[in-house]
Parts: C-alpha cells; structure tokens; sequence
C-alpha cells in the first residue's frame, strides 16, 4: 500500500485481488486498476484469463463483449493481470488489503436455492491460505468483499468459513454491483451509488480507500449500511426493477393487444409522464432475461419462504415473465394460424439483450428449443455479437443455419422472429418491403419495427409484435 497525489488529493494505492472473472469481476477490476490500484485476478479458466490479460482489444472482447472494456484493459496493463496460477495468489497475499469474490452463484433447478458450491470452494481454498499469510502471523488486516449476489446471510457463511480456517485479523464486506450488461463500464466509471456494507469501521475504511475517487465525488451517493442490508438492498432493487418489466409485459403491453386502436408508444408517453412512476422499463418485450433479474427474483422468493414468510408477488413476477414469452409464441398458431412445424424460421438477435453477448436466460434459447420440439425444418439464426455463445447450447446442425447478416437471414423464411432489440434491425422494414417477393410472418418481439407497422401491412405483410392487436 502506498500513496500519490491526484488533482491534489492523496489517494492510496491497494494491492487487490479477484477471485473470478467474469461479468463483475472483469469489468470491476478493470475500474480499479484505472483507479491507480494494484489488480490481480484469479479464474480457473486458463482461456479465460490468456484472452482477458492479452492486452489486445478485440481479443478480450471477443471474450466478454463489454463497451470500453477492452480499451480499459488495455490502457491500465501495468497495474492489472490475470492468472490461473493459484501460487500467484498466495505469494500476494501477504500485502493484501482486499479479496473481492466474483463467483457464479446459479440458481438450483427452478427452486430459488442458488448454488453456492463455486464459492464455498473459492472461500475455502482461499481461507487455507489465508491463515499462512505474513507468515502465519496475520499481522495485515484483510477484507473479503462479497462482489456477487448471494444470500442475505451469506456474511456468516463466509465467515464461518474463515473461523473454521484459523483465519485472523480479517472483515467480510458485501459490495454488491448494479451494472447494467452493455454500460457496465460506463456504470463503474461514473456510479451513481457504491453501497459498502460491514460491521466493523476498519472495514469500512479499507473500503474507502478503495473507493476514494467515488467516495470524494460530489455525483456519487456513498452508501455505508450493514453487509446483509448490502446484499437485502442488491435483491429487492433487481426484483424492483424486473416487476416494473413484468407490469410492462403483462399489464400494459397485455392491454394494448387486447384493444384496437390503442398504441403501446403512445401509453407509454401518458404513464412515464408521471414523476412518480419514471420511466425505466417502459419497453414491451417478449422476455426479460439475463443473469440477475431471474435468478435473484427466485432467491429472494426462496429466502423468504424458508423464513415462513409469503413470496405470492415475487412468484407472480417470475411467472408472468415465463407467460410472457409463452403467450407470444403461441399467437402464431391462435392469431395467424400458423404452425412451426415444416417452416422455416429466421431468427434475429441472441443475446439476451442488445450491446452484450450474453446469452444466459435469452429467449432465444427458449425459442429454440420450442420451434425444434415443434419440428421446424430450419432455423435461420444471426447475432452480431452473440453467435459463438449462442452455440455453446445450439451448435450448428442441419435444423440450425448461423448466418453472418440479418438480410440474409430473412431471405426464404416462413416466419422472421425478432427477439433482440439490436438497433440495426430497425431497418429491416424497409427491405422486406423492398427486396422479398414472399411475404413471411413478422413475430416482433421488441417492437423494433414499430414505426413501420402501417407500411408493412399495406404491403402484405401479417404482424405479430407484442404491445398489438395481429397486425394484417
């Protein structure tokens, strides 16, 4: 630990480490190294770490497709590195100040449990070399920050761990992110929070040092709570905002299919208006997926439950996203009188999401697996990011065609399903008007193509999108 002056004032250099990195740790670490910090991380994914610690931009990116990561990377090189080497973790130990851990907590099945297995043997091995630090003197206080989303009790659990260890002289801290996939660097660069939960003040003052150049700006709201309030405060906001989705999908967006005459834009322009709503999530979709909205709405519907308490709204969120994706699908058969069985199908966008090649909880994995059951001939399929994860669950095969641009996917198709709002395929309007001689059925689950609707049933075209009445 040392010292520099910054715009004449002292910020201390740490010496950090992560364990894990993926999403959060990778772009969380970056931001600390271009704090001034000393970064080390960890993953067990030698492919992993050789494209994230390659030093060159487009090699991490096509890693983890992130905005201004790879250029964060690479510009804080000297003061960030990646390894799979544990030896290297444990001769770092000793000048430590701070482990973040950055591991994947999965949910059970579809029981709320997460899966704790990835951190408990990152907590344990850890904690055995730990004990050995400073020569087994512990003489260097440590704190062990909860990075991930875990349980609201997950602090005794990991110190418990520690205990168990012989682990002294050290803190647990929750510090949960709330980035957004595809602004996450933008969101840890310029946060409008930090919430640091801990017991102790000395934890709390590590902490600050960490996060000096957050915790001295005036744009930043730095928020200092209990390590379960920390991890209660990750759960609620990310069930929050997955409600106001699910509201969206199943309200609003479900009364505008049910009316003629009725705009989704234009109701969407009459609620926001309202100061007390805001207008986060006001865009009608098909499916809200991703890695945390999901996963964390069950987990706090199962702690709930194991506390005896009652979880019926956080289920009904759950469930009215899974309707939402059902229903949608199903109007083809009960709106357009179409069948998937024999057709061929181009599926556009991947990624759970645009800006992000993130394929966990995509509805496009479920689309697949739904035209395949219902014994499509062909699945035409392009992402401009997410293809190769994309092919981790679906390799290509004879029923499913990657292709390398949207036009082409459109091309002799039965039915052209947009499930990724991708800016560029605001565009195809113009040339299934243009250049198909066929005329597909158009299932728009982002309403992408909104602005066009008119125009493209004047042409011929029969519409599905969420937010409408069918569009013929």
């Amino acid at each position: 630990t040392s010292t520099i002056s910054l715009s004449l004032i002292n910020y201390t250099i740490m010496n950090i480490l992560y364990i894990g990195s993926g999403f959060v740790g990778a772009c969380s670490s970056a931001v600390l190294a271009a704090s001034g910090h000393n970064v080390l991380v960890y993953d067990i994914d030698e492919n992993k770490v050789n494209m994230l610690g390659s030093e060159d931009r487009d090699t991490i990116e096509s890693c983890l497709f992130e905005k201004g990561l790879g250029d964060l990377l690479v510009r804080n090189k000297e003061r960030i590195s990646f390894t799979n080497d544990y030896k290297k973790v444990e001769a770092s130990l000793d000048t430590l100040d701070a482990v973040f851990m950055c591991l994947p907590t999965p949910e059970v099945g579809e029981t709320g449990e997460s899966n704790l297995s990835y951190y408990i043997t990152a907590a344990e091995t850890l904690a055995q070399a730990l004990k050995k630090r400073n020569n087994g003197t512990q003489e260097k206080h440590i704190v062990i920050v909860n990075k991930s989303t875990v349980p609201i009790e997950m602090v005794d659990r990991t110190a418990e761990i520690m205990d168990n260890a012989g682990v002294k002289n050290y803190g647990v801290v929750s510090n949960p992110e709330f980035l957004v996939e595809g602004k996450a660097v933008e969101g840890s660069l310029k946060p409008n929070r930090v919430v640091v939960g801990a017991w102790e003040q000395k934890d709390f003052d590590i902490m600050k040092k960490v996060y000096q150049r957050f915790y001295d700006a005036p744009t930043v709201d730095y928020i200092e709570v209990n390590p379960k309030e920390a991890a209660a405060g990750k759960l609620l906001a990310n069930y929050y905002l997955f409600n106001k989705l699910a509201v969206c999908f199943d309200v609003i967006g479900r009364t505008c299919e049910a009316f003629d005459h009725i705009q989704f834009e234009h109701l969407r322009r009459i609620i926001t208006t309202d100061d007390r709503i805001g207008n986060w999530g006001f865009y009608d979709s098909l499916y809200a997926g991703g890695s945390c909205f999901i996963k964390d709405a069950r987990s706090l519907s199962h702690q709930l439950q194991t506390k005896g308490k009652p979880a019926t709204l956080v289920n009904e969120t759950y469930l009215a996203n899974k309707r939402q994706l059902e229903l949608f699908l199903g109007r083809a058969k009960s709106e357009a009188d179409m069948d998937f069985s024999g057709k061929k199908i181009a599926l556009l966008g991947l990624a759970f999401k645009r800006d992000t090649n993130d394929t966990r909880n995509s509805p496009s994995l479920d689309i697949t697996r739904t035209l395949l059951e219902n014994g499509v001939k062909k699945i035409k399929a392009y992402d401009p990011a997410a293809t190769d994860m994309f092919k981790k669950d679906f390799p290509a095969s004879e029923k499913i065609e990657y292709v390398n641009h949207e036009f082409e996917a459109i091309k002799d198709v039965d039915i052209v399903i947009i499930a990724t709002d991708w800016p560029q395929f605001r565009g195809l309007g113009d040339v299934m008007i243009g250049e198909l001689t066929h005329k597909p059925l158009i299932m728009d689950g982002r309403r992408m193509l909104q602005h066009r609707y008119l125009d493209l049933t004047k042409a011929g075209f029969k519409i599905i999108a969420v937010g409408s009445p069918y569009l013929k």
